[in-house]
């Protein structure tokens, strides 16, 4: 089995010879896995790890960020809120393949689960933002709300009772440090707790079926552990897509890998949104990161897995939202 710390926190640029090197390091996963004897190594260890229950938040923050996580008027116009693309009583994300902005214009990804995000090493599928307090700046200057940190903290400042709210947690008036931070903490306690497969690795052996169990050795043995290990079953590198067939829309080349927990509920899949079922995206996975054709038997068992890395926020299972239409007005 390869080491986590060999695979984590690594960002892979385009090279000569980058596709051969990619097939090796897949191939190389695949035997060192499949010879493995037992279902796990000898020390115990697999590459994947249980997500820890968020800790040293002040729920004071955490409330607060929700608030204005779900408040219209960090939209320009005031009609749209972060929970309007990211649905947290669902997949945190949408049912969309690409969510539409504050003016109707189609968004360029797919809109990624708000879900675990604390735990990728960057977020946005270009991986190109590091902070979630960076990303709820970004996400107010976005299309879909339209505005920026400075508009709605006038519009925040203005509400004396978020003023006194912000006060009393912060110890000072609102600013856009502590707007932008209030976001961010809300979101690092959105952990989904609990899956079956957590509570396999904690050592409760009946939490998974031999099935399920099957399907997770053959995404070892097929190289699929390569990208998606860790805390979050991905999220922690960036690689490029179809790198034996296409995969999706070509831009951006590069993406940061997605985390495959709650994967069962967060359909459609990639950054464009092309895949609309889970097996299909195991399947186009095969054809284009792999170039291996899988068989149903195959899809079907690595599926099978999948479904076991579904966790729990605030007690409520991770479910899948229901398609409705993108970046939905708040009712006023």
């Amino acid at each position: 089995m390869i080491p986590r710390c060999a695979l984590t926190m690594v960002s892979w640029p385009p090279y000569p010879g980058r596709k051969a090197s990619l097939l090796a390091l897949a191939v190389l996963a695949g035997a060192l896995t499949a010879a493995a004897p037992t279902v796990r190594s000898a020390s115990g260890a697999e590459p994947i790890t249980p997500i820890p229950a968020p800790a040293g938040l002040d729920p004071r923050r955490v409330a607060l960020g929700e608030q204005l996580f779900r408040d219209p008027r960090l939209s320009h116009d005031n009609t749209l809120s972060c929970g309007s693309c990211h649905d947290t009583s669902t997949n945190g994300a949408s049912a969309n393949a690409q969510d539409r902005g504050a003016h109707g214009s189609l968004l360029p990804f797919n809109t990624p689960t708000v879900f675990n995000a604390a735990l990728n090493f960057r977020l946005n599928w270009e991986g190109n933002v590091r902070s979630l307090e960076r990303e709820a700046e970004e996400g107010l200057r976005s299309p879909v709300m339209a505005s920026s940190a400075e508009e709605a903290l006038v519009k925040i400042s203005a509400d004396e009772v978020m003023t006194q709210r912000f006060r009393v947690t912060y110890g000072r008036a609102p600013d856009v440090p502590a707007l932008l931070n209030a976001i961010a903490t809300y979101e690092r306690s959105l952990l989904t707790l609990d899956s079956r497969f957590d509570r396999w690795l904690a050592g409760e052996t009946s939490a998974i079926s031999p099935e399920e169990l099957s399907g997770y050795q053959l995404f070892k043995s097929l190289g699929c552990i390569s990208c998606h290990q860790g805390v979050n079953v991905g999220g922690n590198l960036l690689q490029r897509h179809g790198i034996f067939r296409t995969l999706g829309a070509p831009e951006p080349e590069l993406v940061r890998v997605p985390s495959l927990r709650n994967v069962a509920a967060t359909a459609p899949y990639f950054h464009d949104g092309s895949a609309a079922t889970l097996n299909e995206a195991v399947r186009q996975m095969g054809l284009a990161q792999l170039d291996r054709v899988l068989t149903d038997s195959q899809i079907g068992s690595i599926v099978a897995f999948l479904r076991t890395l579904t966790g729990a926020y605030q007690g409520r299972s991770v479910v899948p939202a229901s398609a409705r239409p993108s970046a939905d007005p708040v009712p006023r």
